[in-house]
């Protein structure tokens, strides 16, 4: 079977060899290219997630306007070619600082990055995976599963209380073995280190993912892996509010910017624990009153396809009716412990149909 980085070698030297194919055959060289543009980024219903359509353009050399976007893909393709290569990785922003010396360097860090985008999608292969890495600092993951990392085996368990930090690179990262039955992935690091301090990857046997805030590409990446390749239910808890309802939905079912990694990035069977408006009531959380900014982007998630589930509806309109919002910190009313040692289990427990100890 090939790794990724074989795969995406082959896909760059293919690339190449095709634009030069035509110019031996003294033709105009030119690529298709899949639009990312909004009409052709679809939500299928049946996977569950946005994916772009069949709608392509083409990038000519033969069309005076595209001569320096061509260009500066293939200067693109050959960085990433050498990368891979000699088995290095650079950012993002190194690599737009490298183009400084090309012929056909980028006016800014946007247009760099739109024609990685642009590679991204002609080959179907991730920038990660074609060597380029973004400059966010990774999630923490903690509990029992053990990991390798080119020669070196670990145990995310025994790392110290900040567990293991997942890199941009996770697709080289080998799951070896876990003896975990769930996922739980909190909003905030906050909650991270709560959940780590009352051992609750003991206590239900979970693995604790801490996003960060909005999840990275490689944080929804590893949770994609884990729950195929681990077989174990997702979960997400976030603020309960428009905003971490979105970042849930990002996980599960991707974003439409990400239309063309969707398929490696979305977890669909993920579930969405809370904060829910329903446990503002339920639990009579401290809160917040909704600002108008809050009331118009419930309304759009409403209109939105991702969000068309009784669950998604029902939450969405009580939060309204309500005009409150709640953080996750906010079962602290009731003790530190609380949210541990009541809420999850009995969130999991509703979710599952069985006891959690």
């Amino acid at each position: 079977m090939m790794k990724h980085k074989e795969i995406a070698l082959n896909k760059l030297r293919g690339m190449g060899d095709e634009v030069l194919e035509k110019i031996l055959q003294e033709e105009v060289p030119s690529l298709k290219i899949p639009s990312r543009g909004t009409g052709n980024i679809i939500y299928n219903q049946d996977k569950r997630y946005f994916e772009l359509g069949e709608r392509k353009g083409t990038r000519s050399l033969g069309n005076v306007k595209q001569i320096k976007k061509m260009a500066q893909m293939m200067c693109v393709g050959n960085f990433c070619k050498e990368l891979v290569n000699i088995q290095k990785t650079a950012t993002m922003r190194e690599m737009y600082y490298v183009s400084e010396g090309w012929d056909v360097g980028f006016d800014n860090q946007q247009e760099s990055n739109n024609i990685t985008e642009d590679i991204e999608v002609t080959l179907g292969v991730s920038r990660e995976n074609l060597g380029l890495l973004p400059e966010e600092d990774g999630a923490s993951v903690y509990g029992d599963i053990t990991l390798r990392d080119d020669d070196v085996e670990f145990n995310a368990k025994k790392l110290g209380k900040s567990g293991y930090t997942i890199p941009p690179t996770i697709d080289d990262v080998e799951f070896v073995d876990s003896n975990v039955e769930r996922i739980i992935a909190v909003e905030t690091m906050g909650m991270y280190h709560r959940m780590v301090q009352e051992k609750a990857y003991d206590r239900f046997n979970t693995l604790i993912v801490g996003l960060k805030g909005q999840a990275a590409r490689a944080t929804r990446r590893f949770i994609r892996r884990a729950s195929d390749e681990l077989q174990v239910p997702v979960y997400i808890c976030n603020d309960g509010d428009p905003w971490g309802f979105h970042i849930a939905m990002v996980i599960i079912s991707g974003s439409a910017k990400l239309a063309h990694v969707n398929h490696d990035l979305a977890t669909p069977d993920a579930k969405f624990l809370g904060v829910t408006a329903s446990d503002i009531e339920n639990y009579d959380l401290p809160t917040d009153k909704l600002k108008d900014i809050d009331v118009a982007r419930l309304k759009e998630l409403a209109a939105d396809p991702r969000y068309k589930a009784d669950f998604w509806q029902t939450e969405i309109k009580k939060m309204i009716k309500l005009g409150r919002k709640a953080e996750q910190q906010s079962f602290s009313k009731y003790g530190l412990e609380y949210i541990v040692d009541n809420y999850f289990p009995n969130k999991i427990s509703a979710i599952e149909g069985k006891p959690i100890e």
